[in-house]
């Protein structure tokens, strides 16, 4: 497959940074991209939807990562570390980077759907 980037997150809840008497539950999230495809590809914007447990949506649109537009030969990886805060105990992640490959092609390469949650939350 020509153009075949992996999305790996992990994510990480921050208690210091998190006020819970006032709904702010802070994370942090890891993610690393690695290009498994055939061709070098350019990572160019990227796309996020945030939900929290009330059903609150917020999208995040914008060009790079924290500062950053990698590109990645086939095998390379590049990672980065970002956060979230949201309103609730738990949320969901998901989202897009939107790519272009070396023969000037766009396309997307997806964020799978993950989870913000306290360690022991979840059930």
């Amino acid at each position: 497959m020509k153009n075949n980037i992996k999305v790996d997150v992990q994510v990480a809840y921050l208690e210091q940074q998190s006020d819970v008497e006032h709904n702010q539950y802070a994370y942090a999230y890891t993610i690393t991209i690695t290009n498994n495809g055939q061709i070098g590809a350019q990572l160019r914007t990227r796309r996020w939807h945030i939900q929290d447990e009330t059903g609150h949506i917020e999208e995040v649109i914008g060009e790079g990562v924290v500062g950053h537009q990698p590109h990645l030969m086939p095998g390379e990886s590049f990672e980065y570390s970002s956060g979230a805060m949201i309103k609730t105990v738990t949320g969901l992640m998901k989202g897009a980077y939107g790519m272009v490959n070396d023969e000037g092609e766009l396309f997307e390469a997806e964020i799978p759907e993950f989870v913000l949650s306290e360690p022991y939350t979840l059930h």
